[in-house]
């Protein structure tokens, strides 16, 4: 597979050579994602073919064990003896903690004081220590840096780092693998290192695939740096796609995307529950908020059909960490609506 002059643009900051040499590197660790057909999304709602990317099922529930396996790898030995510290609202701490265990390195992770109990747990679980604070993931990232630099240990960045996007973008091989004529592809955005990783993939081979970034509408930083054509924060309140609650993109993630990703998409929290519901309903699937945002964008009718109808379309299900409480939440207030005539469910 060569390079198309597209993604050259962005090469240096991470390039389809990272990416395949992160395939090889973490094979060992990772778990190739099975990519079904959603036939209810396919033929009610888009009348094209759309696929579901199932990174639900990777080891630890989320895409983000991939960059994280990736970048440990790459450490020195005199890294990996001073230990490693990362900053997430769970899955990517999921990821570091457990690569670290893999391979017998002191792991510290610092979660916003929101992060869901089971991703606290999760994390505690492989081994990891688990510090919180911060009321939201830039304040948690300040003090994790603070903590970095007292104890000279080596950051694992969730998403602004060259082989973390490498990690994230093997994503954007294996759909090339099974279906090579792929047409649109929909990824959940937070700090965006999961769709520069994956837009460098696919617009190295076909820089005509549309690539289509969804963000809440609450929290929507980089589609504003995107559109602004400038790094720009947003956070107007919290959100149920709480793996993607991130106020400020990163630096090089934002170069990537504003490159190389089509347009964006912002869902509300109502859409996002919709999408939790018909994934959990239709095909029985359960997500966590991030992971339902690309089917939330397809369900609102904001995607211009001519993406979709006709179209070989994959969705990314970017993960399944979410607590049962959240999730009979969801469920409650779909049959409340059901039940009130409303019916967004059924």
């Amino acid at each position: 597979m060569t390079t198309n002059t597209v993604a050259l643009q962005t090469a240096h900051i991470v390039s389809l050579g990272d990416i395949e040499e992160a395939k090889a590197c973490i094979k060992p660790f990772i778990r190739r994602t099975p990519l079904i057909k959603s036939m209810y999304l396919s033929q009610n709602i888009t009348k094209g073919n759309v696929f579901l990317k199932l990174e639900n099922m990777q080891f630890t529930g989320s895409f983000k064990f991939r960059g994280a396996s990736n970048k440990i790898n790459h450490l020195t030995d005199e890294q990996k003896a001073k230990g490693i510290i990362g900053a997430s609202a769970g899955n990517h701490a999921q990821g570091v903690a457990l690569t670290a265990k893999l391979l017998g390195i002191d792991a510290t992770i610092v979660m916003p004081e929101t992060a869901p109990i089971a991703k606290q747990n999760a994390t505690k679980g492989y081994g990891a220590k688990v510090i919180l604070k911060g009321k939201n993931f830039n304040e948690t990232r300040l003090y994790m840096e603070e903590l970095a630099k007292e104890n000279g240990m080596t950051i694992v960045h969730p998403y602004d780092d060259k082989f973390v996007m490498a990690g994230q973008g093997t994503i954007g091989l294996e759909i090339l693998d099974d279906i090579w004529n792929v047409n649109t592809v929909i990824v959940p955005v937070g700090g965006g290192g999961l769709i520069a990783g994956i837009a460098t993939a696919l617009k190295s081979f076909n820089p005509s695939i549309h690539i289509i970034g969804v963000q809440a509408e609450n929290v929507h930083g980089m589609a504003e740096s995107f559109y602004k054509r400038d790094l720009t924060e947003h956070r107007e309140d919290s959100t149920i796609a709480d793996g993607c609650d991130v106020k400020v993109p990163g630096e090089k993630t934002y170069e990537v995307v504003k490159h190389l990703v089509d347009e964006f998409i912002l869902v509300s929290e109502e859409e996002i529950e919709h999408a939790m519901q018909d994934l959990m309903q239709r095909a029985k699937i359960i997500t966590e908020g991030a992971g339902a945002l690309p089917t939330a964008a397809i369900l609102s009718g904001k995607i211009d059909k001519k993406w979709l109808e006709g179209k070989n379309v994959v969705a990314l299900v970017s993960g399944g960490n979410v607590d049962l409480t959240r999730v009979s939440g969801v469920i409650e207030h779909g049959l409340n609506i059901a039940d009130t005539s409303k019916g967004v469910v059924g």
